[in-house]
Order: structure tokens, then C-alpha cells, then sequence
């Protein structure tokens, strides 16, 4: 397997469906559908949605036919939908958490993929707007391109709901700020922030592509659970990035995690504990993925470059 040119290549099946699926920035009125594309199109690494692609494409090649291993909501002999429009939901979501995150009234930041946040390089009110209409967006994506199978459809709306919603993404956000400057903040309410505000929507990406592919009742538990694993992997890497890169290569603010007093594994256990934390989760993920039909290298790759990233 060729990593990178598999990786490109998922890549640009999401900048393809980006292009395709959400509205041009021309679109009536053209400042919110310019602020839109201009926070979807900063880029950066397109992790959730070619999670989504990798999951699906892995369960859509196994061999879970002649295994004998029955398929959620597929029936042996119905067409495997694509799931670059579940990616593209996955993505919507994810860059309007990140838009209403970088808000004055949260995390006030100035600096997101390498340019202005959307409140910067628009106003707050707009990059609002923007993410409002990124969230909404994702739930029509689903329940359009997916209505000829009505069952997968609700399946992944309630899926990217569950994760998205007060008791995860937004519940995840809602603790983090509750723990800023918050000098007794303990281990569990940490891992309820990175379980919720980052492993959610990883988990989901996977699942989601499970579903889409066809994967079986057993199988999507396993996603669930290298998912849960690869998204603390990922937030426990990020915390120790702000605390160690610098901003140029980060792309955002560097440093602001302890200017603002938050809450995260490198205050809390230091770096040499997060380091140890972050292997012990991937090989955690890498584990689960390897119990899964098919060639899953590709997930083993990611995750493996997940952990070593820089940015």
C-alpha cells in the first residue's frame, strides 16, 4: 500500500465533494455562502472525512458476504451507496464547531489553518450565520443523497446528531469552558472534554462509514472503539502541540491553552505522562483496527501518522 498517494487521493475525493455538495459562494445571500466556503477551504488535514471514506471503502471490499457476517442495514443484494456526502456532513460539522469556537465569546482566536477565522476575516455575526448554516447543512446532505435508503439515512443522522449534540461535541465544548482557569479541575472531567469535544466526532466519522459500507452490528463496535481511542490520541497530541510547536507551524495560536487557563492533559500530567498517554491510545486504536475484514493499512497508516504529527 501506498500511504500517501491513498491518502491524497481520499483528499481530494473530499475536495471534490466540497466543490460538488455545499452551495458556491454566490449563492443568495453570497456573504454567508462566501464565509461558508472560506472556512471549509482553509483546508487542513481532512481527518474526519477521510475516515468516513476509509471505513467505507474497507467494509465495501471485505468479504463479509461469503463470512457469513451479516451487514446493519444492508441487504446482501442492495447497491453500496457512496459515502462522500456523509463525509462532506462530517466535515460541515466539524469546521462550524471550529468557527463558533474561535468566537470572541469562546475561545477568541484570531488564527485558524493558517489565515484570519471567519470572524476575522468577515464579522462575528456572519461567521455565526456561517456556522449555523454548516451545521444545518449536514443533516439536508444526509437526508437527501441517502433517501432511496431511508434506513441508512436515519441511521446516520443519528449518528452525526448524537455526536454533535449537547451531551458530546457541544457538551465537550460547554465543560472545557467551565474548566478554564479552574485550578482543581480533576482527571474525569478532563477525559469527558477530550472524549466529547474531539474523540466524538472521530468515532462518528468511523461509524459512519461503517454504516455506509455495510458493516456489521459487531464491527461498527469495533470503529466505535478505535474511534474513541484515535480521537484521544488526537486531542492528547494537540495538547501537547500548543504547548511545544510554535504558531507558524501549528497554524493557529500557539501557547493560548495556558494563557487561557484551560484544562488540558499536559497541565494536568505533564508532557512526559501526555507522550506516553497518546502511544498507549493509538496502539490502543491500532489494535481494534486489525480486528477488522478486510485490508485495514490504511487506518493502521493514519493512525501511526496521527501520532507522530507536528501540526
Amino acid at each position: 500500500m501506498d500511504f500517501t498517494a491513498q491518502l491524497n487521493a481520499h483528499v481530494a475525493r473530499v475536495e471534490r465533494g466540497l466543490a460538488k455538495l455545499v452551495p458556491a459562494a454566490t449563492t443568495r445571500p453570497a456573504r454567508l455562502h462566501s464565509a461558508m466556503r472560506y472556512s471549509l477551504e482553509a483546508g487542513g488535514k481532512r481527518l474526519r472525512p477521510v475516515l468516513v471514506l476509509a471505513a467505507a471503502d474497507l467494509f465495501a471490499s471485505a468479504p463479509l458476504r461469503s463470512a457469513g457476517k451479516k451487514s446493519a442495514l444492508r441487504s446482501p443484494h442492495s447497491a453500496i451507496p457512496t459515502a462522500i456526502a456523509a463525509a462532506i456532513a462530517v466535515e460541515c460539522v466539524h469546521t462550524y464547531s471550529l468557527i463558533h469556537d474561535d468566537l470572541p465569546c469562546m475561545d477568541n482566536d484570531d488564527l485558524r489553518r493558517g489565515r484570519p477565522t471567519a470572524h476575522k476575516q468577515f464579522d462575528e455575526a456572519t461567521a455565526l450565520l456561517a456556522g449555523d448554516a454548516l451545521l444545518t447543512h449536514a443533516f439536508a446532505l444526509l437526508a437527501e443523497n441517502y433517501a432511496a435508503q431511508p434506513a441508512l439515512a436515519t441511521a446516520l443522522v443519528r449518528e452525526l446528531a448524537d455526536a454533535a449534540g449537547s451531551r458530546r461535541l457541544i457538551g465537550g465544548q460547554m465543560e472545557d469552558l467551565l474548566a478554564e482557569k479552574k485550578s482543581d479541575a480533576t482527571p474525569a472531567e478532563l477525559e469527558f472534554i477530550h472524549l466529547n469535544k474531539t474523540a466524538a466526532m472521530i468515532e462518528a466519522a468511523l461509524v459512519m462509514g461503517g454504516l455506509v459500507g455495510g458493516a456489521s452490528v459487531r464491527h461498527l463496535s469495533t470503529l466505535r472503539a478505535a474511534g474513541r481511542h484515535l480521537g484521544l490520541a488526537f486531542q492528547i497530541n494537540d495538547d501537547i502541540l500548543d504547548a511545544t510547536a510554535d504558531t507558524a507551524t501549528l497554524g493557529k495560536t500557539a501557547g493560548k491553552d495556558a494563557k487561557a487557563g484551560k484544562t488540558t492533559f499536559v497541565k494536568l500530567h505533564g508532557l512526559a505522562s501526555a507522550r506516553r498517554r497518546v502511544g498507549k491510545e493509538s496502539a490502543a486504536a491500532i489494535a481494534a483496527f486489525k480486528k477488522l475484514p478486510g485490508d485495514s493499512a490504511f487506518l493502521i497508516a493514519l493512525t501511526e501518522q496521527m501520532q507522530s504529527r507536528k501540526r
